[in-house]
C-alpha cells in the first residue's frame, strides 16, 4: 500500500476511501483527544466539503450535548482558525487524500451506521463556517457551566470575527511585543501545569500559533453572517453567561491562561470598533447596535481586571533561545532582539553559547552589525571579559564569512562608513590579537592557492574575512602583493572585483585638488606608489593592477571596482604638471591616462571624463608635447623633467583620444562649453603651432587652423578655414618645412597638403627647386618624428614621386656595369631610396651631424630601417605570380626577369643602408645592421627560390661587391656576421 499509492499511476481508481461512522469518529475525537488532528482533516478539504463535514459535527454536538462536547467543538473551531500545520512535504499527500474525498457522493445524508443522536431534518448546508460555529454556539450555549470555558467560546467569537471582519492584511507585531506574549503563556501555563509537566517548547509553538491566528485574516471569507449579526451574537452570549455568573473573576491574582486571552481579544476588538465607530457609512440602526456592543464588551473588560504579567527580561531571553534553538516558526524575528537587547538578559556564557551553536540562524547583514555594535558595547563595558569578546568576535566572524557574497559586500560597505579599520578600529588590541599573523597567512594561502575557479571562491572568502575585521589593512596587503609579486596583481584583482563593498568613497575629484575624494583604496594605492614603485617591473605590475581593476565587471552589471575617474583624478592630474613635485613618472601617468580611454565603457554623456577637469587637462598635456618638439636637445639644467620620444608617442596618443572626447561634449552643448574653449586657445597661443593643431578637434569650428605664413606661399588653402601666423623661426623659405610638419600631423591635414600643394609640374625650375627644398625640410623634420609620423612622410613622398612633382634623379654610384633590367615598375622603390639617402648624408654632414645625441641617432636609424622594410614590403609583393593565364614558358621567363629585378633593386637596398651605416656618428646603430641582415636574408631567399635567374659567377661577384662594402664598417664584430650571411649566398647560386 504505502508503496502503491507512489508508483501505480491507477491506485486513486483502484483504491477509495472506505465509508466513515462519523458517529464513531466524532466520539473517537472527543475521548482521544484528537480535535487537532481532526480539524488538519478538515483543513485537506475543498470548501464545500469541508463546510459540509463540520455541519455533521455541529449537528452531534448540538444534540444532547455535554460540556466536553461543547469543549470538542472550540478545540476543533480554534485549530481551524490556526490553520494547516505541520511539514511542507506532506502537501502531496494531504492532496491525495482531498482528490479522493472529491470522488465520494456529495451527499449530506447519514451513514448507512449513523447513531439516532443526528438530527433527522438537518438545516440545509453552507459554506460560511463562521456562521455554521456562531449559530452553533448559540444553540449549546446552555451547556456551558464553567468560566475558561465561556472564556474559550468569546475568545474563539471575537477573534474569528476580528479575523474574518476588521483586518484585511496580517498585523505584523515588532518581536518585543511577541516575545512578551509569548512570555506571559509561559509563565501562567508553567505556573498551572507544574514542572514536570511543563514542555517548553511545546508551551511556546502553541502560544505562537494562537498569536499568529488572532493577527492573520481568517482563511474562511464571511459570506453568511455580517459584522453587526457576529456582534449581537457575541453581546447575547456575554450577556447571558453574565446573568448566570460564569464571566465572574475567581481569583483576580492568578487568572488562567484562557481569561488572559479573552482579554486580549476584547482589547484588540474595541480597538477596531472604535475605529470603525468614526466611520461615516453607518445607518442609524448600525451605529447603535455597535454602541450597545460595545458597552457590553467594555463592561466585560472591566470585569477581567487583572493585572499584566510582568515581563522578566532574564525569561524573555530563554524564552528567545528556546526560540531559536529549536527553529520554531518565526524564529528569524527574534534573532535581531536576541544581538541586541537580549544580549544583557543571559550571562555571556549562556548567551555566546547559544550564538555558537545556532551561527546559520544570524546569517543575515543587519545582525551581524547588530552583533558587532553588540560586541563593541561589552568591550567597553566589560574591559577585563577579554577572552569571552574575543571568543564573540571569531564567532562573528565567523557568521560574516557565511553570508552570501552580496549581503558580504553590503557588510562590508555598512563597515567602511564606520571605520576604515572595520572592526580593530572599534575594539581593544587585547581582542583584535593575533589580527596579523591572520592577515599574513590568508594572503599567503591565496598566492600558493593560484587562480583556479574554486580556489578564486576560497580566495575572495578570506580576503573578505580578513577586509571585515580590518578594511584598510587588508587593501594595503593587497596593493603592495600586487606591485611586488610577480603575477599576483591578475589574481588580486580578480578578487577584489567580487568584493564592491570594498570601493569605499565614491568617485571623483575635490573640486581644487584634484585628488580623489573618500576612496580608500585610492589612498592605499597612492601609498603603494610612493613607497613600492622601485622598478620598471614594479610599476608594470602596478600599471597593470590599476588597469585590470578598471575592467567593468560582469557580476556587477559592468560597473568596475576602480572607476577611471578616480584613477584620473588619483594618479594623473596630481603627478602631470610640470613644476609639481611628482610620485609618479611622466611616463606612468601616460600610460594610465591611456589605459583608462581604452577601456570598453558605454558612451554615456557626459563622458567621465568631464569631472577630471578636461580643459586644464589638455592644457598641460600640450604643454608637455611643446617640450617633446626639441625631445634631443638635452634638458635645462633644473628642468624638472625631459620626455622621450616613447612618451612623446604616447602623450600624442593620449591627447588624440582626449580631444576626441571631449570635442563630442563640446559639439552636443557648444554654450555650455564655450569659456572653457576660450580660456583653453588663450593658454595655448604661445605653445608651438604643431602643438596646437593636437586641439583641431576640440576648436571645431570655433578657431581657424592657424599655420605659419611662410606655408600659405607653398600651398593653395581657403581663408575661411586658415590663416596664417608669422612667427620669427619661420621666415623666408621655410614654406616646405612647414608642409612637411603638416604632412606629419594626421592624415586628413596630410590630404589637405597634397591636394593644395602650389607646384607647376610644366615648369622644370620649379620641380627642380621644389625637389631640393624638400629634401632641406625632409632632413629637418626627420629627427623628431614619432614612428606614425614617419609613416606619413614616406606615404607623402610616395605621392610625390608617383605624381612626378619630386624629382630624385637615380645615379650608377653602386653599379659597375649597366644592367640590362627593366626596372620601371622599381623606379619609386628606387629613388625614395636615393631620397632617403641624400636626406641622410645631408643629416650626417658636417653642418648637421651636431643636432643630435647618441639617442637622436638610434632613433634616426630606428626611422630609417623602418622605411627600408616598407621597400622590401613592396618589392616581395612585386614577386608574386600573376593571375593572367600566360603560357608557362612565358610565366617562367617573366618570373626569372623579375627575380632579377629584384636582386639588383635589393643589392642597391644594400649599399645604401651600409653607406649610411659608415657614415651615421658612433657607426654601429643596430637598427641598420639588422636591417642589413635581413636584406641578405630577402636576398638569398630570391636566390633559393630562382636559382636560374643568376649565374654562379654572377653570385660571385655580388658576394665580392657587398663584402667590400660591408668592409667599411668599424665594428669587428658586425662586420664578421655580415661576412658570414654574405658566405652564404654563393650556395645559392
Amino acid at each position: 500500500m504505502e508503496i502503491g499509492w507512489r508508483e501505480n499511476p491507477f491506485f486513486s481508481l483502484q483504491n477509495s476511501l472506505p465509508d466513515i461512522n462519523r458517529t464513531v469518529m466524532f466520539e473517537l475525537v472527543k475521548l482521544k483527544g484528537f480535535s487537532q488532528i481532526y480539524a488538519q482533516l478538515l483543513l485537506c478539504l475543498p470548501s464545500s466539503h469541508l463546510s459540509s463535514e463540520l455541519e455533521k459535527l455541529v449537528q452531534h454536538i448540538t444534540r444532547n450535548s455535554t460540556e466536553e462536547d461543547v469543549r470538542v467543538l472550540l478545540e476543533v473551531w480554534w485549530e481551524l482558525w490556526k490553520g494547516r500545520w505541520g511539514r511542507q512535504e506532506d502537501d502531496d499527500l494531504d492532496t491525495v487524500f482531498t482528490n479522493q474525498w472529491t470522488r465520494l457522493p456529495n451527499t449530506t445524508g447519514l451513514s448507512p451506521h449513523a447513531a439516532k443522536r443526528f438530527k433527522s431534518n438537518p438545516a440545509p448546508s453552507t459554506n460560511d463556517v463562521l456562521s455554521i460555529l456562531f449559530h452553533a454556539l448559540e444553540e449549546v450555549k446552555e451547556h456551558l457551566s464553567t468560566s475558561d470555558l465561556c472564556y474559550r467560546a468569546l475568545s474563539n467569537c471575537l477573534d474569528s470575527l476580528y479575523t474574518s471582519h476588521l483586518i484585511d492584511q496580517a498585523i505584523i507585531l515588532p518581536a518585543e511585543a511577541q516575545l512578551q506574549s509569548l512570555n506571559s503563556a509561559v509563565t501562567v501555563r508553567k505556573r498551572h501545569a507544574g514542572i514536570e509537566k511543563f514542555d517548553l517548547v511545546q508551551v511556546i509553538s502553541e502560544a505562537h500559533s494562537d498569536l499568529k491566528a488572532a493577527h492573520t485574516p481568517s482563511q474562511f471569507k464571511p459570506c453568511g453572517m455580517t459584522l453587526m449579526q457576529a456582534l449581537q451574537t457575541v453581546s447575547q452570549l456575554t450577556q447571558a453567561w453574565e446573568k448566570r455568573g460564569l464571566l465572574e473573576m475567581t481569583d483576580s491574582c492568578d487568572p488562567s491562561v484562557l481569561a488572559r486571552r479573552l482579554k486580549s481579544c476584547l482589547a484588540r476588538v474595541l480597538e477596531s470598533l472604535e475605529e470603525l465607530s468614526m466611520s461615516e457609512t453607518m445607518d442609524e440602526g448600525e451605529r447603535q447596535t455597535l454602541n450597545n456592543v460595545q458597552s457590553t464588551l467594555r463592561g466585560l473588560l472591566v470585569s477581567l481586571s487583572f493585572p499584566d504579567t510582568e515581563s522578566n527580561a532574564g525569561e524573555m531571553a530563554h524564552i528567545a533561545v528556546a526560540i531559536i534553538s529549536h527553529r520554531l516558526e518565526g524564529f528569524q524575528d527574534f534573532t535581531t532582539l536576541f544581538a541586541t537587547e537580549l544580549s544583557w538578559s543571559l550571562s555571556v556564557e549562556e548567551w555566546i553559547s547559544c550564538l555558537e551553536r545556532n551561527k546559520n540562524a544570524f546569517q543575515r547583514k543587519d545582525i551581524v552589525m547588530k552583533l558587532v555594535s553588540t560586541l563593541i558595547a561589552k568591550c567597553q563595558i566589560d574591559t577585563e571579559e577579554v577572552e569571552h569578546c574575543r571568543k564573540l568576535k571569531d564567532i562573528i566572524v565567523n557568521i560574516f564569512t557565511e553570508l552570501p557574497l552580496a549581503e558580504k559586500n553590503t557588510t562590508l560597505s555598512e563597515m567602511l562608513t564606520c571605520s576604515k579599520k572595520g572592526l580593530q578600529g572599534s575594539l581593544p588590541q587585547a581582542v583584535t590579537e593575533g589580527f596579523s599573523e591572520e592577515l599574513n597567512m590568508a594572503f599567503n594561502c591565496i598566492i600558493q592557492g593560484g587562480s583556479a575557479q574554486n580556489n578564486l571562491s576560497l580566495a575572495v572568502v578570506a580576503i573578505a574575512s580578513v577586509a571585515f575585521q580590518n578594511p584598510e589593512a587588508t587593501l594595503r596587503r593587497c596593493c603592495h602583493l600586487a606591485v611586488v609579486n610577480h603575477g599576483a596583481h591578475s589574481l588580486l584583482s580578480k578578487i577584489l572585483q567580487q568584493l564592491p563593498g570594498l570601493r569605499g568613497g565614491a568617485p571623483g575629484c575635490t573640486e581644487g585638488t584634484g585628488s580623489s575624494a573618500g576612496s580608500l583604496l585610492c589612498s592605499c594605492l597612492q601609498d603603494t606608489a610612493m613607497t613600492k614603485l622601485s622598478s620598471a617591473k614594479e610599476e608594470d605590475q602596478f600599471l597593470h593592477f590599476l588597469v585590470a581593476l578598471m575592467q567593468p565587471s560582469i557580476s556587477e552589471s559592468g560597473q568596475s571596482f576602480l572607476h577611471p575617474e578616480e584613477v584620473v583624478c588619483a594618479f594623473v592630474l596630481p603627478h602631470l604638471s610640470p613644476s609639481g613635485s611628482s610620485t609618479c613618472s611622466l611616463e606612468l601617468c601616460l600610460r594610465l591616462l591611456h589605459s583608462a580611454f581604452s577601456l570598453d565603457f558605454q558612451d554615456a554623456s557626459p563622458h567621465w571624463v568631464m569631472n577630471c577637469s578636461p580643459f586644464p587637462l589638455l592644457c598641460v598635456l600640450c604643454q608637455l608635447l611643446n617640450e617633446g618638439c626639441g625631445c634631443w636637445e638635452l634638458p635645462a639644467e633644473g628642468a624638472p623633467r625631459h620626455l622621450s620620444m616613447e612618451s612623446k608617442v604616447l602623450l600624442v596618443t593620449v591627447l588624440t583620444a582626449l580631444g576626441k572626447v571631449v570635442g563630442r561634449e563640446v559639439a552636443s552643448a557648444p554654450n555650455t562649453w564655450s569659456r572653457a574653449l576660450f580660456w583653453l586657445y588663450n593658454k595655448v597661443e604661445a605653445l608651438d603651432w604643431t602643438v596646437r593643431f593636437h586641439l583641431k578637434v576640440v576648436w571645431g569650428d570655433h578657431f581657424k587652423n592657424e599655420v605659419p605664413s611662410s606655408l600659405l606661399a607653398v600651398c593653395e588653402l581657403p581663408e575661411q578655414e586658415w590663416s596664417g601666423l608669422k612667427l620669427a623661426q619661420y621666415g623666408q623659405g621655410t614654406g616646405l618645412l612647414a608642409w612637411m610638419e603638416c604632412c606629419a600631423l594626421s592624415d586628413e591635414v596630410q590630404d589637405t597638403m597634397l591636394t593644395s600643394l602650389a607646384l607647376d609640374q610644366h615648369r622644370p625650375d620649379d620641380v627642380n627647386m621644389f625637389s631640393k627644398g624638400l629634401l632641406v625640410a625632409v632632413t629637418q623634420t626627420l629627427p623628431w618624428c614619432t614612428v606614425a609620423e614617419w609613416g606619413r612622410l614616406l606615404r607623402a613622398m610616395r605621392e610625390l614621386l608617383r605624381s612626378g612633382r619630386l624629382h630624385v634623379p637615380y645615379s650608377l654610384e653602386y653599379v659597375d656595369f649597366l644592367p640590362l633590367l627593366d626596372l620601371r615598375p622599381f623606379s619609386c622603390e628606387l629613388r625614395l631610396s636615393v631620397l632617403l639617402l641624400r636626406v641622410l648624408q645631408l643629416l650626417c654632414g658636417s653642418s648637421c651631424k651636431d643636432w643630435l645625441s647618441g639617442q637622436g641617432w638610434a632613433h634616426v636609424g630606428l626611422l630609417y630601417a623602418s622605411a627600408m622594410r616598407e621597400i622590401i614590403d613592396s618589392l616581395r609583393g612585386k614577386l608574386l605570380p600573376s593571375s593572367s593565364n600566360k603560357d608557362p614558358k612565358e610565366e617562367r621567363a617573366a618570373t626569372t626577369t623579375a627575380s632579377q629585378e629584384v636582386l639588383f633593386v635589393l643589392s642597391q637596398l644594400f649599399c645604401h643602408v651600409q653607406h649610411i651605416q659608415v657614415m651615421m656618428p658612433g657607426g654601429q646603430c643596430e637598427s641598420l645592421f639588422l636591417c642589413a641582415l635581413e636584406i641578405l636574408t630577402h636576398y638569398e631567399a630570391v636566390l633559393a627560390a630562382h636559382p636560374s635567374c643568376c649565374s654562379h659567377l654572377e653570385t660571385k661577384n655580388t658576394r665580392h661587391f657587398f663584402t667590400t662594402i660591408t668592409d667599411n664598417l668599424d665594428s669587428a664584430e658586425m662586420k664578421a656576421v655580415l661576412h658570414q650571411k654574405i658566405a652564404q649566398l654563393s650556395s645559392s647560386g
